[in-house]
């Protein structure tokens, strides 16, 4: 045998395990992903959908149901998400305004980040507050309702359901602590609204609002400290004046007035400030305004719907299934995604940010941060970065998972209508993410 004949036959045997190794891979990591959920005991009892792919491709390595619809609750924020990555500028807008004489004019945009507590936007505020103009507030841009579609209306005194608008202040919500046995009231502008339920003898504090109205009340014996309840406040436009007039210690009066075309606008925090608070800890109240802030980039009106099908229309043509889209926070089971679906849109917010180290510090992480923090064991280096959603009976994961051979995956884990405890439901997805992450 030659030389070069034996040169020959090494190279092409080289490119066959180039041509063929990865694969042979796709096939193993299918072909024992199969077996892990078959033989799980756990998901063989509610429904299960999910899909993994390679990110360098666009091939599904695995799926099971994964072309069918599930609840996605809170991994809709990933729709949310990509949106705000391809409609909003690094700043967020937060209010247009108009001067004319001697008043400044201003309208809302639904900037979450406008004297929201964690994130402490304030550049607006001090914009308003510095005018020497008198200042008035053009209502109407929001044409939706309080509550987004399909919302559960017994939720109403939770803080994770706040009431949607086109000028928030303060997350929209009354906070409530306790300190040596005194009820400490945030925003202070409430404080006149609570008062003692007299007719509820229970053993137990709480505080309730009205439904209806702004009042709220306290029942039980008043514990000396570590008490800490946000409840959403009910909104108006008048309450929406009156709280801004006390907290910038000036009159803001109302004007009915259509948004110009020319009208300027003045911008809060960063963008990627308001989108990582909204993911790590899965804020319903930032999701959903900020879908009105996508709106506001496309019309003088702030609409949730209009602004969905925009999206769907313009950046979302490669999903392979339709989705149901309905809210921005995934609080409606009116929300229904594909697996397939989301891995799709994963591997879309990946290109748009193209910069891994940014994309992974905007998501929680396994072990580390936000609302996957408990859900894997701590390690120096995280290997799963994603969104996790929960509602009653259901809980998904979808991300990013990195393994030990220096690989991305991508995957989208749902599980729906199941009636055992979600830690059990969480365990099964934690060890099946694991074994990918150590094995291929």
């Amino acid at each position: 045998m030659s030389h070069y004949y034996k040169q020959a036959v090494y190279l092409f045997s080289c490119l066959c395990v180039v041509l063929f190794g990865g694969c042979s891979t796709s096939q193993q990591m299918a072909r024992k992903l199969q077996h892990a959920f078959r033989n799980s005991e756990v998901m063989g009892k509610y429904h299960v959908g999910f899909a993994i792919a390679d990110l360098q491709n666009d091939k599904v390595i695995y799926s099971k149901n994964g072309d069918k619809y599930f609840t996605p609750a809170s991994n809709t924020k990933l729709f949310t998400f990509y949106a705000a990555l391809k409609m909003l500028p690094d700043s967020i807008p937060s209010l247009r305004y108009i001067e004319r004489g001697d008043s400044l004019i201003f309208w809302g945009t639904g900037d979450p980040s406008f004297l929201q507590t964690a994130l402490k936007g304030t550049r607006s505020f001090d914009f308003l507050k510095s005018s020497v103009k008198k200042l008035f507030f053009a209502k109407g841009r929001y044409t939706g309702n309080f509550y987004g579609n399909g919302w559960q209306w017994d939720d109403y005194n939770d803080y994770y359901q706040a009431e949607i608008n086109e000028l928030p202040m303060m997350d929209n919500l009354v906070d409530f602590r306790i300190k040596n046995g005194k009820i400490i009231v945030f925003p202070p502008f409430f404080e006149h609204y609570l008062s003692r339920d007299s007719s509820v003898m229970g053993t137990e504090f709480n505080i309730k609002r009205d439904f209806l109205s702004n009042q709220f009340y306290y029942s039980g014996p008043i514990p000396q400290s570590n008490y800490h309840q946000q409840i959403p406040f009910k909104i108006n436009t008048e309450l929406s004046l009156l709280l801004l007039s006390d907290t910038l210690k000036k009159k803001v009066e109302w004007i009915n007035k259509t948004i110009p075309e020319d009208a300027k606008t003045i911008y809060n925090l960063k963008t990627d400030a308001v989108l990582k608070q909204m993911m790590l800890p899965s804020d319903n109240f930032i999701a959903e305004q900020l879908l009105l802030v996508c709106s506001n980039q496309i019309s003088g009106e702030l609409n949730t719907e209009k602004t969905i099908k925009y999206i769907e229309k313009n950046y979302l043509k490669e999903l392979p299934d339709p989705p149901s889209w309905v809210d921005g926070s995934g609080l409606s089971r009116g929300n229904l995604f594909t697996p397939r679906d989301i891995i799709v849109l994963l591997r879309l917010i990946y290109k748009e940010v193209n910069n891994r180290e940014r994309l992974f510090s905007l998501l929680p992480s396994g072990g580390k941060s936000g609302t996957l923090r408990n859900a894997y064991p701590a390690t120096e280096n995280p290997f799963v970065y994603g969104k996790t959603g929960t509602l009653s009976n259901n809980h998904n994961q979808s991300g990013y998972v990195l393994t030990k051979k220096g690989k991305i995956y991508i995957y989208s884990f749902m599980n729906n209508n199941f009636v055992l405890p979600t830690s059990e439901v969480r365990k099964e997805m934690t060890r099946i993410v694991t074994y990918i992450h150590e094995n291929f």
